[in-house]
């Protein structure tokens, strides 16, 4: 195990002027540019795989295989945003009384990106290949226990030949944002992370008037209806459960089902989920590694104990795994009391709830029954339910006949206490620019009272 030092104050404040330094060229630099440094960035992920990989699954303990996958689909990732991001960014046109009237967007400058541990890479790419393409910059503040994963995202941008300054990662401690959010260079923050960190961090930026983009946790619902392919439902519902060894804010957690189909539906899931295999993550033929820190095994093991003593039945599992590392079994709960951690919070680890409704509406009722508003899946071939379903549930993203996934294609992000803002698609590469709007009036009217009008029916501002 390696240990590394905070960075230092003189440490900090050199890559915070260089990131300033590094936005001032930036401004000027051609698009075309930025998109032929990204698609090397993607191309030198592609390559450099499994190193990578191997990285991750060291210091978080995912399984090598879904880590591969990650790097992979940071990859494509950077691949989507050099296509893209010209035709994004593209001046577009408007209508006014001016001679001329447009939509410019610009970047906005050095964007601070506070990541957490359960997917190292992808969490940053994300944020990261839109960033720099608008012609941003990034300082990256990661979760403490993968710094070797922040220095090797940042080697790699370098290597990829994005200037010096463009993205660099700040070794410090949590207790370091809120003086790094205060800093004037700071334009804009990004979170992905827990509720209370991100009250924290809007909170502080808040009160320095700053652009922030909140991810956060989730509760998501899994409703399964008659109607639906069971064996491909309860096929996907496992690996939407254990996805990252359960540790994914768009998990499925909730898995709501009808009453006329629910003993079933647990049969097959309670096999499926005691045949997965537990082990060392490095083993390509693992299904669940060990969780990432202790203090992540401790609450949930205190989150299902809990459950089950106001009244949860353990269908399978329940405990941690008495091997050395972070080890919990694959659990499944039923009959699960109202206010427990299993109805109430976020299970951040292979353990899945389950809940049984009379019909749609009622499964609806209970999934939107959550603080938290991020993903949402519905299993059914019923059109009238599709469509309830669509329009009723309280989620920034919502699946039919498939499981939650993000996408860069998509835009992602939720309601509720799980965050504000977009990621991914156009929508997050314009949430950290400015939408600057130009009205040019040209000819004899110039600087005549038809600039001075105001628009119909509105009084002047």
């Amino acid at each position: 195990m390696r240990e590394f030092e905070p960075h230092s104050d003189q440490e900090v404040e050199r890559r915070l002027q260089r990131a300033v330094e590094a936005f001032t060229g930036r401004r000027r630099a051609w698009r075309p540019e930025r998109a032929r440094l990204m698609r090397r960035a993607g191309l030198m992920l592609e390559s450099e795989k499994r190193g990578l990989a191997r990285l991750m699954t060291l210091e978080m303990g995912k399984p090598l295989r879904a880590a591969v996958q990650e790097v992979e689909k940071c990859a494509l990732a950077c691949q989507y945003y050099a296509r893209n991001a010209a035709r994004f960014l593209a001046d577009e046109a408007a209508s006014s009384s001016a001679t001329r009237s447009f939509v410019r967007y610009q970047p906005l400058g050095p964007v601070l990106a506070v990541m957490p541990w359960n997917f190292p890479f992808w969490q940053v790419f994300r944020f990261a290949a839109p960033g720099l393409m608008a012609g941003n910059v990034g300082l990256l503040k990661h979760a403490s226990n993968v710094p070797q994963c922040a220095l090797a995202i940042e080697d790699l941008f370098r290597r990829a030949g994005f200037a010096e300054g463009v993205f660099q990662a700040l070794l410090v401690g949590a207790d370091r944002v809120a003086s790094l959010i205060e800093d004037p260079r700071v334009v804009a923050v990004t979170l992905t992370g827990s509720v209370g960190a991100g009250g924290s961090v809007a909170a502080a930026a808040g009160r320095q008037i700053k652009k922030t983009v909140l991810e956060l946790g989730g509760s998501d619902p899994f409703i399964v209806m008659p109607s639906a392919d069971l064996e491909r439902a309860v096929a996907t519902a496992v690996q939407a459960r254990t996805l990252n060894n359960g540790q994914s804010c768009i998990a499925a957690k909730r898995f709501i089902v009808h009453e006329r189909i629910a003993a079933e539906f647990e049969r097959r899931f309670v096999a499926r989920m005691a045949s997965l295999k537990v082990g060392d993550p490095m083993d390509e033929t693992t299904d669940i590694g060990p969780l990432a820190t202790v203090e992540v095994l401790e609450t949930l093991e205190e989150q299902v104990n809990r459950t089950v003593e106001m009244g949860g039945r353990v269908l399978l599992g329940g405990r941690r795994l008495d091997r050395p590392g972070s080890f919990f079994e694959p659990t499944v709960l039923a009959a699960i009391p109202p206010g427990s951690p299993a109805q109430r919070e976020e299970l951040f680890g292979p353990v899945a709830s389950v809940f049984r409704a009379g019909d749609m509406e009622e499964a609806v009722r209970i999934a939107n029954d959550s603080r938290f508003g991020l993903g949402a899946s519905a299993w059914t071939n019923v059109a009238r339910e599709r469509e309830l379903f669509i329009e009723q549930i309280e989620a920034g993203l919502a699946f039919v006949n498939s499981m939650v996934v993000s996408d860069p294609r998509l835009p992602f992000g939720g309601v509720k206490q799980s965050g504000y803002g977009r990621e991914l698609s156009r929508h997050g590469l314009i949430e950290f620019v400015n939408i600057k709007t130009i009205s040019i009036v040209t000819g004899p009217t110039a600087g005549g009272s038809s600039q001075r009008r105001p628009c119909p029916g509105n009084k002047r501002r």
